[in-house]
């Protein structure tokens, strides 16, 4: 039997579950995805547990995404670069291998069209978790010239700017306060990679107030990487003002596919995983 699963903190929201059970049951595999809601203090402990009860891999969701760097024994391309992780494969010698399938999903989100419109502009990511890290290597690999991120503790933020700062030379980050969002002319996507908006925590509020919206280009795309619910406050807000959208749907199904493969060796159904998910959203 295949035991896969989450941890993180709240995880009411998570929908991993619905997609990587229907992508078993259609390959025909014995399985199951768990999802383990961890206390922030109990996190080391449930990592042992997983390894002791013969779990193939799980996901890894906020606030452990960077901390769960401490106890991997080998990193892929992608979580090392990032100094993050969001998969976790247990090998047979109980040793755990990190992987940010994040980039790929956020990547994989944003079409050809879309892509040629950020290449060599400005950029604004509001957050800096290991969301927004997986978010800036991504846009940093699509090929924007400067990111601007916005987080409410600039003391805390500023390893992980300076971190990308040695790993992207070619791109030029800032880091302002949340106030300081007033003015995004010369923004040509922005990215919500904090929690702020998600329900069950804050679906009622959204990080950037429609006046802030309102000074992007009209080209410009507002990507939130929340996919419960699938249009944030955000989202609507942009699509309002004849803005592109790009929900965490997407991002979420990609990452999660990536996943699957690593954990399985096989490939899922993006389809199947799609239908399940939008189904479970639409309850």
């Amino acid at each position: 039997m295949i035991k896969l699963g989450i941890i993180g903190y709240p995880l009411g929201h998570s929908l991993s579950k619905v997609m990587h059970e229907a992508v078993m049951k259609e390959l025909g595999m014995d399985g199951v995805y768990d999802i383990m809601e961890t206390d922030p203090e109990d996190w080391i402990q449930k990592v042992k547990d997983i390894k002791r009860l013969g779990y193939t891999g799980f996901n890894v969701t906020i606030p452990f995404k960077v901390p769960m760097t401490m106890m991997i024994d080998e990193f892929d391309e992608f979580s090392n670069l990032a100094g993050c992780v969001n998969t976790v494969k247990v090998m047979p010698d109980k040793s755990l291998k990190g992987y940010n399938t994040d980039i790929y999903g956020f990547k994989t989100a944003i079409s050809e069209e879309q892509q040629k419109i950020i290449k060599g502009k400005k950029a604004v990511i509001i957050g800096t978790g290991g969301a927004a890290r997986a978010a800036a290597i991504g846009l940093c690999d699509v090929g924007v010239a400067e990111i601007e991120f916005y987080s409410r503790n600039i003391v805390n933020a500023s390893p992980m700017v300076n971190f990308l700062r040695e790993q992207f030379a070619q791109v030029s980050f800032s880091l302002k306060q949340v106030q300081q969002m007033k003015d995004f002319s010369d923004v040509v996507i922005l990215v919500n990679a904090s929690p702020i908006g998600m329900r069950g925590k804050s679906m009622d509020l959204t990080p950037v107030e429609a006046d802030v919206l309102k000074t992007m280009p009209k080209e410009s795309i507002v990507y939130d990487i929340i996919y419960n619910p699938r249009k944030t406050i955000l989202l609507q807000n942009a699509a309002a003002l004849g803005l592109q959208t790009i929900d965490g749907c997407e991002m979420l199904i990609h990452q999660g596919a990536k996943a699957f493969e690593i954990w399985t060796g096989q490939k899922p159904s993006i389809s199947t995983m799609k239908i399940a998910l939008l189904d479970s959203l639409a309850m």
